[in-house]
């Protein structure tokens, strides 16, 4: 029990003990308010002898007579340990020993066994001796001490800092024991150790029984067979046996309970049942405990009520459930105490019974022991019953890194024979070292084994023999070794096992030395150890075949030793309890432990920190894009790790969760009295999928009922459906897809469509046709399906089919859980946070404030807080009651920038860690001995707290031990805090890529990539398209171009290209992969005779033609020599800015070029630009339409943007739009134009001339554009009717390419003419019909132009 914080008559100067407020036992959460009531009853019944309604707080030791106190030595006569009581001033005023070294120590006999509750000390009376810090030991018999332990640690208790004023400790771990022996450690340094004491508790008596191994009390029912649902089993047990069965019950239907010790640890074995052909298995197993057979008392509680059982051993509690679907435990005839009467089910025979002690045992309100006393019960297999426990002792010894014992032997004998029996954790240390007269014998652990060297020195020559023996011996476990040696023989045993001792028959001639070291030699010899200490337990040593008399060693007469505790063993289980958790794997030296956190998902000195996020939304603001990942909703929760499938769409996250079931399974033969269950199970435990549909903002799940002579849910009506499905928490749900909770129809019933307006289903029309009636289920608290029960498919000819889809859901609501403070002393209350043993905390924050506290808890003298301390300075500072510790993270540039920054926060017993945006990192390792467990009282402030200085700004996802608050919810009732915080984008902007826009959301952000030549939620998806022979993309900039577009569609044009209509710099940027040349990939036409060209010649190579007037013949720039239409993705990236021109070319440097003086730098009235081919009205350059033109490019281009403006995904775009919402015109009227983009031709996306994202070549396996590692399609051979390309015959389109060529031919005489005259300013009246028709082609546009344009000079030209 924990007990009351500490009354300090005067502090001390170190801190104090950490005191521990009450607390009942965990009890099951299931169980109904009477069960816990009786359960409480039969509880208090274990320690029937204590005190209910009283404190236990009597005094203790000044009653006593001065016989009761002894010690270990004494100054002088006035300074006996008999004056050694709490504020009497008798004698010298205390007890002071004769010398002040840590040998001494003070005993009180408390004449009976005694319940202790606390202690408290003083210095000797008006004196500068005092006690400033020292341990406590108890025992019942007055040997084999045991420390008081506290906090996983042998605990030192803080004394006194004057002679008068007394420092009081109540035990955070009440003991019952006869005697006390104070230890100390330190004391005043002005004089000497002083000590008077008080020691406090309360009465004690139990019923004892001494079991010896062969005894067993059998407790028989009043009826023959017991069908139990609820039990209540306590004990107290000692023993030094490793093994022994110490309660066992069993019945004829297979039912058992087991409880046993096993290698000193307790195993409960239980099964409430299991079914003959074995699908239910109920053999539960769970182990606690270790260290057991140490001969002191540990308690145990066993409380079960039905499948739910709490298992408690000396207050530490398993909560587990047992396995199976059975609740009662069907037990026959007894229950049997100390062992089986005969063999047990779980595992047979050849168990051991119990040899040792228990008291106060009680089954179900009986009073075990008591029965036996009265001879109520059968204790028959006994050969003599005692209530007494019969103390078999052994004499252990406690090392240190500092310890020795040195033992006497036979001197120059030619036989070695020494034994002994160990325990540790260690796995190295020097067990045994002795000089002989002419070598050294030596026994040491060495990686878990048990090493033996013997070395001989005789007449010059070295003679040596090595033994090694045993494996894994640091478990702890007392282990015996025996090692005899003589003349040319040694011989090793390990645990008494003759068969597999160690022998060795090398020449040897031994004479003993006469002096043996163990546990530690230090000395300095010609032939010293490998090892040099040792730390752990030793007991029934044998040197020269007589055993050690360590009584007299204690008293000084034989031997001597340093530093080591004796009639003790101190060893400490530090993983029992495991403090590692997850499935982490607990490894322990005899100081410390740590924590194997390979394969759990988790990480930290304990893994308690999930390595992965919390869920897809988290990862794709981290970057990510869509794939599959691990998450882990609750973090360091109890919810481990699973995969999911995270799809990031431009605005939304979708997470999906697949399960087994196969798409339209068949379902045949069942009724309304015996329905098909179909089980669905999915990729995670209901658990998990649980936590993300919590958390979710949508979810949404697919199902469908296919069916012949099938029907549904019995509609119309309210009647019994024939189908049903059960959904979260095991609730039958009677509505389809499509209809909601509530309604018993499916979605054509909603919708009124169903095939029979009769039905709301179109299954229940019970038609001999195949019908279907399938839709979404969308009501979240509802999802997943886990069950689905169909029920009329036993009639002839009827079916069904059932197919249950994965589970989709959409956002996280946790993630953005924000809220925004706006003053200072604005902050938000929560109920206390519980972290007791381990607590993480973690949370992004935004502001602009140069300070502020985060969050605080307080306790008693414990808090836990996180705030920002300056600009540049965030810190997380705790007490546990060790003193105020204080981790603080430096972070290089300002954090009150307005964007967020995420802060880890982290304490465990081994830890504390502080992080910032896993940047930056501070550690700080807990002390070795001190408080572990935080407790805190106060309500949790977030934002601000007890007068600190408040935060300003943003919190969000406020996440503390896997359990994330809701801060907008409180935020909403709470003056000065709103929920929610916008301003995203200044922290997550950045990955919105390629000129994307990032557009701030309530809950987020999203990137808007209308602008840019990529798609994608980061824009980072190149869109591209592959052109077939004769397809080209047309990008109109003239205004009159639009005459039918929408106002929005004007308004974006103009605002690109209003400041561009002549223009001094271009940015052009696309990248392509082709395998013919020539072609043309990009032309852009003007009102003039201005153009620029980037196209492929016969050979290969690429060539960029400026035509900018002021020269005769446009300047041409070679790019590059090679072969570029190889079947290769290429990019190129080409400014101009003025006359400098530069382009890059793959991912070559850049080259940069300059256009001739002559030449002009405008690019006048840029009128369209054309991807893949050429069709245009005015004039172009003849040498691109002879030589590159025909056919046009075939091949695929991708990311093309100029200057802003991306022309084939706006095509594409369009193209999409069109045939999603196809026009509702009448026939005679032509629809409007709704982009300035359209394509003639057979043009589909794809991103096949997507750019290289590295700079070396990859293989066809490696290369992400490699149309095995995409999902594109090459559609070489692929038809399709597009709205802007309408299938003409072959003669028409001939005879439209001859027309064209005939007016070519008749106007070049005139072209001629004006070929290289001085600009002029033209005024082009375009064909209507070019604009306006979607169904005409562009050579029937310019067939049709019977308007020729006019110049200002009134010169008539016609421009094909």
């Amino acid at each position: 029990m924990r007990l009351s914080a500490p009354r300090l008559l005067h502090r001390g100067p170190a801190p104090a003990p950490k005191m521990r407020r009450l607390r009942s036992a965990q009890t099951l959460t299931l169980l109904l308010s009477s069960v816990f009531l009786w359960i409480f009853c039969q509880v208090n019944g274990v320690h029937g002898a204590l005190p209910t309604t009283q404190k236990c707080d009597e005094t203790l030791a000044s009653p006593l007579p001065h016989t009761a106190f002894t010690s270990s030595s004494v100054f002088s006569n006035g300074y006996a340990p008999g004056y050694a009581k709490l504020n009497r001033r008798g004698g010298a005023g205390g007890w002071s020993p004769l010398d002040s070294d840590h040998y001494q120590w003070l005993q009180v006999d408390l004449g009976s066994r005694r319940q202790v509750s606390g202690i408290a000390t003083q210095g000797r009376y008006s004196s500068s001796d005092w006690t400033t810090r020292y341990r406590l030991l108890y025992s019942d018999k007055g040997r084999n001490w045991k420390p008081y332990h506290q906090d996983g640690n042998i605990w030192a208790f803080s004394g006194n800092s004057n002679s008068e004023s007394a420092v009081r400790h109540e035990l955070q771990q009440g003991i019952v024991a006869r005697f006390l022996r104070l230890i100390p450690l330190a004391w005043s340094e002005e004089g000497r150790i002083g000590l008077r004491i008080e020691v406090y508790g309360c009465s004690y008596w139990a019923d004892v029984i001494n079991f010896d191994g062969q005894g067993v009390i059998s407790y028989r029912f009043k009826v023959k067979k017991m069908k139990i649902i609820k039990d209540v089993i306590a004990l107290r047990f000692k023993t030094s046996e490793s093994e022994g069965v110490i309660l066992h019950g069993e019945g004829q239907q297979g039912d058992y309970i087991t409880l046993e010790l096993r290698m000193a640890k307790l195993l409960l074995q239980i099964n409430l049942g299991s079914n003959q052909y074995g699908s239910i298995m109920g053999h539960t197993s769970v182990t606690t405990g270790s260290l057991l057979d140490d001969n002191h008392w540990h308690s145990v509680v066993i409380e079960r009520y039905r499948r739910n059982v709490n298992f408690t051993l000396d207050r530490h509690t398993q909560h587990f459930r047992t396995n199976g679907e059975f609740d009662h435990l069907d037990l026959d005839y007894e229950l049997s105490f100390g062992g089986m009467p005969y063999s047990g089910k779980p595992v047979g025979g050849g168990r051991k019974n119990f040899k040792g002690c228990m008291e106060s045992i009680n089954y179900n309100g009986d009073n075990i022991t008591d029965l036996a006393r009265r001879k109520k019960l059968d204790t028959s297999s006994f050969r003599n019953l005692s209530f007494s426990c019969m103390e078999t002792h052994t004499f252990p010894v406690f090392f240190n890194a500092t310890s020795f014992l040195q033992l006497p032997g036979r001197a120059n004998h030619n036989t070695v024979s020494v034994g002994f029996q160990f325990r540790t954790w260690n796995p190295d240390g020097l067990l045994l070292f002795s000089n002989l007269d002419d070598g050294t014998l030596e026994i040491s652990l060495e990686d878990s084994k048990i090493i033996v060297h013997i070395n001989v020195t005789k007449a010059a020559k070295n003679y040596r023999a090595d033994l090694a023996s045993g494996s894994g011996l640091n478990d702890g476990q007392w282990h015996a070794i025996r090692l005899v040696a003589k003349e040319n023989f040694a011989m090793l045993t390990i645990d008494g096992e003759e068969m597999s001792a160690v022998r060795s028959t090398s020449p040897l001639s031994i004479t003993t030395g006469g002096t043996y070291h163990l546990g530690g030699y230090f000395l300095q010899t010609l032939f010293p150890p490998s090892q040099r200490s040792f730390q752990g337990c030793m007991q029934s040593i044998v040197v020269d075949d007589q055993p050690a008399d360590l009584q007299a060693l204690e008293k000084g007469t034989v031997g001597a030793f340093e530093n080591v505790s004796l009639d003790m063993c101190a060893i400490i289980d530090r993983c029992m309890p495991n403090h590692c958790e997850h499935g982490g794997r607990c490894k322990q030296t005899w100081d410390s432990f740590s924590c194997t956190c390979d394969g759990t998902g988790y990480s930290g000195a304990t893994c308690h920190t999930s390595i992965y996020e919390p869920s897809c939304e988290a990862y794709k603001h981290m970057g990510r894009s869509s794939d599959t990942y691990w998450i882990d909703p609750d973090g360091s929760g109890p919810l481990g790790p699973f995969r999911v499938n995270c799809n990031m769409t431009e605005d939304k996250v979708w997470t999906t969760v697949v399960n087994n079931l196969p798409p339209k399974t068949i379902i045949t033969g069942s009724s309304r009295e015996r329905r098909t269950v179909l089980q669905v199970n999915y990729s995670a435990s209901m658990d998990q999928v649980t936590a993300i549909t919590t958390s979710a903002e949508y979810c949404e799940q697919q199902i469908a009922y296919s069916c012949r002579m099938s029907r549904l849910l019995n509609t119309p009506g309210d009647g019994t459906p024939y189908t049903w499905w059960v959904g979260r928490g095991s609730e039958k749900h009677f509505y389809w897809g499509g209809s909601g909770p509530g309604i018993q129809k499916c979605a054509c019933g909603i919708d009124r469509n169903c095939t029979d307006p009769k039905y709301d289903c179109n299954c229940d029309a019970d038609a001999k046709q195949w019908r279907e009636d399938s839709g979404l289920l969308i009501y979240k608290e509802h999802l997943p399906v886990s069950q689905v029960a169909v029920g009329d498919t036993n009639r002839p000819g009827s079916e069904a089919k059932i197919t249950v889809g994965p589970l989709r859901c959409q956002g996280d609501d946790n993630y953005w859980n924000a809220a925004s403070f706006t003053t200072p002393s604005s902050y938000l209350h929560f109920a206390t946070f519980h972290g007791e043993i381990s607590a993480d905390i973690s949370f992004y924050f935004k502001t602009s404030a140069p300070y502020g506290v985060f969050l605080e808890n307080l306790g008693n003298t414990d808090f836990i807080r996180l705030e920002l301390k300056s600009p540049k300075v965030v810190s997380f500072s705790f007490d546990v009651g060790n003193g105020p510790v204080e981790l603080t993270v430096h972070s290089a540039t300002p954090l009150n920038d307005d964007q967020w920054h995420r802060v880890m926060a982290e304490r465990n017993v081994k830890e504390a860690v502080l992080q910032l945006d896993q940047t930056y990192r501070a550690s700080r390792l807990a002390p070795p001995q001190g408080h572990t467990r935080l407790e805190l009282f106060s309500q949790l402030y977030v934002g601000a707290a007890g007068g600190q200085r408040g935060f300003l700004g943003c919190i969000r996802a406020l996440r503390m031990n896997g359990i994330t608050l809701d801060l907008e919810e409180r935020a909403k009732v709470t003056p000065g805090v709103k929920p929610g915080c916008q301003g995203h984008c200044t922290s997550f902007g950045m990955y919105c890529r390629n000129g994307g826009k990032c557009v701030e959301k309530y809950n987020g952000y999203l990137c808007d990539c209308s602008a840019t030549a990529y798609d994608g939620p980061f824009c980072t998806r190149d869109v591209g398209g592959f052109f077939e022979a004769g397809t080209l993309v047309k990008y109109n900039f003239l205004p009159e171009a639009l005459a039918g577009a929408s106002k929005d569609t004007k308004a974006l044009t103009h605002q690109l290209m209003s400041h561009e209509v002549n223009l001094t710099k271009e940015v052009v940027a696309f990248s392509f992969r082709t395998f013919s040349a020539p072609a043309i990939l990009m032309y852009l036409s003007s009102k003039t005779q201005d153009y620029l060209a980037v196209v492929l010649r016969q050979n290969g190579s690429l060539q960029v033609r400026y035509s900018l007037g002021g020269l005769k013949e446009p300047f041409v720039i070679e790019v590059d020599q090679r072969n570029l239409a190889n079947g290769q993705p290429h990019s190129i990236d080409m400014t101009r800015d003025n006359r400098t021109i530069t382009i890059q070319l793959d991912h070559y440097p850049p080259v940069s070029y300059n256009l001739p003086d002559a030449s002009d730098t405008r690019l006048n009235l840029v009128k369209t630009l054309f991807l893949g081919k050429v069709y245009e009205t005015g004039h172009i350059d003849p040498v691109l339409i002879e030589r590159y033109n025909t056919p046009g490019f075939v091949g695929c281009l991708s990311r093309v943007q100029f200057n802003g403006i991306a022309a084939l995904k706006s095509a594409l775009r369009t193209s999409t739009r069109a045939q999603a919402a196809p026009a509702a015109a009448q026939p005679d009227k032509q629809p409007a134009a709704a982009s300035p983009a359209s394509y003639q031709g057979n043009l589909v996306e794809s991103n096949c001339g997507a750019s290289p994202l590295t700079i070396p070549p990859m293989s066809a396996a490696t290369d992400p554009w490699h149309l095995d590692n995409t999902d594109a399609e090459f559609p070489f051979n692929e038809e399709r009717v597009i709205p802007d390309g309408v299938n003409r015959d072959s003669a028409i389109i001939g005879g439209i390419i001859a027309v064209v060529i005939f007016t070519i031919l008749c106007t070049l005489v005139f072209l001629i003419r004006y070929m290289f005259r001085h600009k002029g300013t033209y005024h082009t009246n375009e064909a209507k019909g070019s604009g306006e028709s979607a169904t005409e082609s562009a050579d029937t546009a310019i067939i049709g132009t019977d308007n020729p344009e006019t110049i200002d000079e009134s010169k008539k030209e016609w421009f094909i």
